[in-house]
């Protein structure tokens, strides 16, 4: 991996679009579902098997890439080419591409590397690109690592989520803690790059102790980074995120009643406790925070999801796959697997279309707020000036009132351990 790139200049809040510098492909596919998960999944039968989607969700994912290639080079010109508007630089060949899901593991090497293949072919790949696949560590999930890494994966993120027993059975999860530990050791074998661990603090029947334990376990491990999140249950249908265009599925009876109960059983006197625990065993060990729930050692931090911090221009594919044009717009795919078949490979044999989806424009105003909430996010925070927005200066002392936020010595503006635990509170005085 390459250092930390230093902090890019300020986007212009202009509302032009620019040319993406990653790209998301969601996976949408698992063995079984675990309850607390929002992203858009499949299970059963159309992830193994003669019934398999896989294959058909493979040939349709080559078409979208082609028809967003297509929308990009006509907006932007191809990669290398002077760009589409009188003094725009030549286009950039992409900086990042992730495999999310879901279980991208799934999809085997061969799949994977001539996705990649076609990438490059249509939006270039940048030399020293960061190549992120998700992987489950279960043996019959994690696939066959050293054939991702010749396919081109540069990083690898491993969805341990703990490392007790009694709290993957908690969770759902189909993998031991031994599988994590061998799925580490066949990622090094390998030779990929760098390699990340994805934990979950407040979960049922975990205590301060027990996530002592998976810290101390994950640190034995040697991970370049350690992705730990708080969990949170949240209710897409009471959102209206699950209608024919939205980017959620329903939640099945059996996860919401899991969640309810989760959901009282959480204590946020306990998670703080993790959180501030999290700080001092993988600070100790070199693996940094550098976001809310993010740690690296130094040249590990995920590029790709700090191009989503940074509001850098993201192109997406797959049911449910968010993108970002890098000004004002941000779109989605319709996370239903059925209606995002039907658009790109149609039954009728009538022309390919893009799936259906949604987008919303950010004004001005919104535009300002959200790069404030994405900045205060990471641990480099925003640019003091921010302090004197008429929109943001109101929030912003606030928070720093109540001990929430600091000034730098260099005069940034970020949360502290306090703030980090109550940054929902912040954000939402930050909105228009």
């Amino acid at each position: 991996m390459t250092p930390d790139a230093p902090l890019p200049d300020p986007l212009p809040l202009s509302g032009r679009p620019l040319p993406p510098v990653g790209l998301y492909l969601h996976v949408p596919f698992c063995v079984s579902l675990c309850p607390y998960c929002d992203f858009p999944v499949v299970t059963g039968r159309a992830t193994r098997g003669p019934a398999s989607r896989i294959p058909a969700f493979v040939a349709a994912l080559h078409v979208e890439l082609d028809l967003r290639a297509d929308a990009f080079d006509a907006l932007h010109g191809p990669v290398g080419a002077v760009g589409g508007a009188p003094g725009d630089p030549a286009r950039s060949p992409l900086e990042t591409v992730y495999l999310g899901g879901g279980t991208p593991s799934l999809l085997g090497p061969d799949a994977v590397g001539a996705l990649l293949e076609h990438v490059e072919r249509r939006y270039g790949i940048a030399p020293g690109a960061e190549i992120t696949l998700e992987a489950n560590p279960g043996p019959g999930e994690r696939g066959d690592l050293a054939g991702y890494r010749a396919a081109g994966v540069t990083r690898l993120s491993l969805g341990a989520q703990s490392l007790q027993p009694a709290e993957l059975r908690a969770l759902g999860r189909r993998h031991r803690p031994a599988d994590v530990a061998a799925a580490m050791g066949e990622a090094r074998a390998a030779g990929v790059p760098s390699v990340s661990l994805d934990l979950l603090t407040d979960v049922p029947g975990q205590t301060v102790a027990s996530w002592h334990a998976t810290l101390d376990a994950a640190v034995a491990l040697g991970p370049d980074h350690v992705s730990a999140y708080a969990l949170t249950l949240e209710d897409p249908d009471a959102d209206g995120l699950t209608g024919a265009g939205g980017d959620h599925l329903p939640v099945r009876p059996g996860a919401r009643r899991w969640r309810e109960r989760a959901r009282r059983a959480q204590d946020q006197d306990a998670a703080a406790e993790m959180d501030a625990l999290t700080d001092a065993i993988l600070g100790a060990a070199g693996i940094a925070r550098y976001e809310l729930s993010n740690h690296a050692r130094p040249g590990h931090a995920s590029r790709h999801n700090r191009g989503y911090w940074l509001r850098r221009p993201i192109a997406a594919v797959g049911p449910g796959a968010h993108a970002f044009d890098g000004a004002a717009t941000r779109s989605w795919n319709a996370a239903r697997l059925d209606g995002w078949l039907a658009a790109l490979l149609p039954a009728d044999g009538s022309p390919a279309r893009l799936p259906p989806g949604g987008a919303t424009r950010l004004d001005p105003a919104d535009a300002v707020s959200e790069a404030a909430i994405l900045g205060l996010r990471l641990a480099e925070g925003i640019d003091g000036a921010a302090a004197a927005d008429p929109a943001l200066a109101p929030g912003l002392a606030w928070a720093a009132t109540h001990g929430l936020l600091v000034t730098g010595d260099d005069g940034r503006l970020r949360l502290t351990p306090r703030g980090r635990l109550l940054s929902n509170e912040v954000f939402q005085r930050l909105l228009p």
